[in-house]
């Protein structure tokens, strides 16, 4: 009989009854339905993630590929300019070269050429000087003697015959 007076019995009676009550009532499809829906969206919510996930994975995956292929192609750009530098400048050296091989010939053969016309002038200088010391030395010799028109006229033709 203390048991009815206890409060925490009657407690427990009204939690079974209402548990039998909700029971009858169908709440517990309810209740599991709803759970079940909830799980079902955490779940869609799951998969759209890890879907998500793998994507975002392709696409990293992705760009690291066109990443590492244009630092690739960078580096194969920048040595073949370096390369392009190198055999451009290596032409130009034997251009340069030979520009200056080119020129200094043509300095040697003007030089050579105002050589032999220095040397023709100074000749001809020399052998019109010989011919007016010629013809000075014989109409010195001839001035006391009379003169031979043979003679004069071999020196007139000797004066142009020199120069």
């Amino acid at each position: 009989m203390e048991l009815l007076l206890d409060g925490h019995f009657w407690v427990g009676v009204a939690f079974v009854v209402l548990m039998g009550i909700l029971v009858m009532a169908g709440v517990h499809k309810f209740a599991w339905k709803a759970l079940g829906d909830a799980g079902a969206k955490v779940q869609a919510q799951l998969d759209e993630a890890n879907a998500l996930r793998s994507e975002a994975q392709a696409l990293l995956a992705q760009v690291n590929a066109q990443k590492a292929a244009s630092e690739k192609l960078a580096a194969e750009i920048l040595a073949n300019a370096k390369d392009e530098a190198t055999r451009l400048q290596a032409e130009a050296q034997v251009k340069l070269a030979e520009q200056l091989e080119r020129r200094g010939q043509m300095a040697e053969r003007k030089i050579a050429q105002a050589e032999a016309q220095a040397e023709a002038e100074v000749r001809a200088a020399a052998a019109e000087l010989a011919a007016q010391m010629a013809e000075q030395v014989l109409v010195q010799r001839l001035a006391g003697a009379k003169s031979d028109p043979l003679i004069d006229k071999a020196i007139g033709q000797l004066a142009g015959k020199l120069q």
